[in-house]
């Protein structure tokens, strides 16, 4: 729970950050917000990929075998060896992108933006800033591993907070938009520095002594890259699909940012559900399965995966539901406009109903993961990446922005069905039928719930009408009355999954208590 506590800190305060940043730059009124996007979600992009997984997935199990086998002393110069590699793979990526940059906006990251004038260079100059980021993230990534293997998760959760109050704070003096997203960029890089500075004194406090090296390809660092490539292409498909997306719509003046918007609401649930129990999850599994026990190992992935959905699937169903009553009443404000409101909304609708894949995907990952399969999960993200182009470029060109959305979840369904498919024909795993009973629970209980959040977007109006004078500070009627549904839908939903049976009062309590695959939370070190 400590770790999702505070992967939820970070997560709000995405949301106050992007809230500022919508508010100073728009969206389709103006260049910046694009501009602004596409430079922040190239190096994202690799955050992405090392941050939530992919090289932690390869490089935590070696690490953690090598402290219970080698010993500290090895474990840490194979992490230290580790760091180097990565670093020093990060800034020759980082050194190439600010040589090419132009080119590659250009032609690779938004080719749209030359039909606007200035639009691509700005896009140039933002991405030219924001590209350190990139090893800083890397190292904290790398760092954050080692914690994670000793069973440390805090530092992990919490050194984003930092990402998103360096760009609140530094967005606010703007006087443009122009401006908030020059200030915005700098403050990424304030960002990522104070990001790894914290993770590095966090595994110094927990008494493993990772020091900067000249990088040397040892063989266990030979066997880990081998491990963590095809795992870092598995991990990242989703994040490919989403730098696709930025490509397609790259031709619409907006649409960057409303895809951005939309990030923000539908990835909430896997961030805070499908990264916290996978990463949580990862040790525990891999214990289960070198112990040769699966039983053990099936409850814990059916555990997950009944408390993952139980949080994830009601939040599916009010992005499908109420999508521009969230929308408008979140967002539309200063700079962004009305229209931006309605086209952000039909795009997150049809990102709605893949939320629950995109959190399934986390947890399958990592059940290969735990096997030391990791070109599986590599192998089906790359045809989940075919597919959402071939899906993307065909929807686009019937339905616009949404369509791009609706290709993104439809191929995030396929990825899912493909892995489940294989770990049950292999016998490695297929949920047990009490862990199907629940699922069918959590979907009644979700499905109530959406019926009734539809009915408050339909009679938002009637709604809104009663708070037409009434003020809390910043917030009017629309911001009051999202709020108050969205309070009421959690009220609500508890008491839905227990008439349901979808989960029991003292299931609640233990996983309060405690979280599936989750190690028992330790004081900051």
């Amino acid at each position: 729970m400590v770790y999702s506590a505070f992967t939820l800190i970070s997560r709000v305060m995405g949301f106050v950050r992007d809230l500022a940043v919508t508010y100073f730059m728009g969206a389709s009124a103006t260049i910046a917000a694009d501009a602004y996007n596409a430079a922040f979600a190239f190096p994202n992009l690799f955050r992405r990929i090392f941050a939530e997984g992919a090289f932690a997935a390869a490089f935590v199990p070696a690490y953690a075998r090598s402290l219970e086998q080698d010993g500290e002393e090895k474990a840490d110069i194979l992490a230290a060896d580790a760091m180097a590699t990565l670093a020093a793979a990060t800034l020759a990526i980082t050194v190439v992108a600010e040589l090419t940059m132009p080119w590659l906006m250009r032609f690779l990251i938004a080719p749209g933006f030359a039909r606007v004038p200035g639009k691509l260079q700005l896009a140039s100059t933002l991405t030219m800033i924001t590209m350190p980021y990139l090893p800083c993230m890397a190292i904290y990534a790398h760092l954050s591993g080692v914690l994670n293997a000793r069973n440390r998760f805090i530092l992990s959760a919490g050194a984003p907070i930092l990402l998103n109050l360096w760009t609140l704070f530094a967005v606010l003096p703007a006087k443009s938009p122009v401006l908030a997203a020059y200030y915005a960029s700098i403050g990424v890089i304030g960002a990522g520095v104070s990001q790894a500075a914290l993770l590095w004194w966090g595994v110094r406090k927990s008494g493993a002594r990772v020091d900067f090296r000249m990088p040397r390809l040892t063989p266990e660092i030979r066997r880990l890259v081998l491990l963590a490539v095809p795992g870092a292409i598995a991990a990242s498909a989703t994040q490919i699909n989403i730098f696709i997306s930025g490509i397609l719509v790259s031709q619409v003046n907006g649409a960057r940012s409303w895809l951005a918007v939309c990030d923000r609401l539908y990835q909430l649930p896997q961030g805070l559900v499908g990264v916290a129990v996978g990463v949580a999850l990862l040790p525990r599994l891999s214990r289960a399965v070198h112990a040769g026990d699966q039983p053990q190992a099936q409850k814990v992935i059916d555990d997950a995966m009944t408390f993952s959905l139980a949080l994830t699937l009601p939040a599916a169903a009010a992005l499908i539901a109420m999508p521009y009553f969230l929308i408008d009443g979140l967002y539309t404000r200063g700079a962004f406009t009305t229209v931006d409101a309605h086209q952000t909304a039909l795009a997150l609708q049809q990102y709605g109903w893949g939320v629950p894949a995109f959190v399934l995907a986390q947890l399958v990952n990592r059940t290969f993961f735990a096997q030391q399969d990791t070109r599986t999960p590599m192998r089906y993200g790359l045809i989940s990446v075919a597919a959402n182009i071939v899906l993307g470029v065909t929807l686009f060109h019937f339905v616009g922005v949404a369509g791009i959305a609706a290709a993104t979840s439809g191929a995030w369904w396929l990825n899912v069905l493909m892995m489940g498919f294989t770990l049950a024909r292999r016998g490695l795993y297929a949920p047990s039928p009490s862990a199907l009973s629940h699922l069918a629970r959590l979907l009644a209980a979700s499905l109530a719930l959406g019926v009734m959040l539809a009915l408050a977007a339909h009679f938002r109006l009637q709604i809104e009408a009663p708070l037409a004078k009434v003020r809390l500070g910043p917030l009017h009627a629309k911001e009051i009355a999202v709020l108050g549904v969205s309070v009421l839908a959690a009220a609500v939903y508890p008491v839905l999954l227990i008439l349901s049976g979808g989960l029991s009062v003292a299931e609640m309590r233990a996983a309060l208590r405690r979280r599936p695959g989750e190690a028992p939370s330790e004081p900051l070190p």
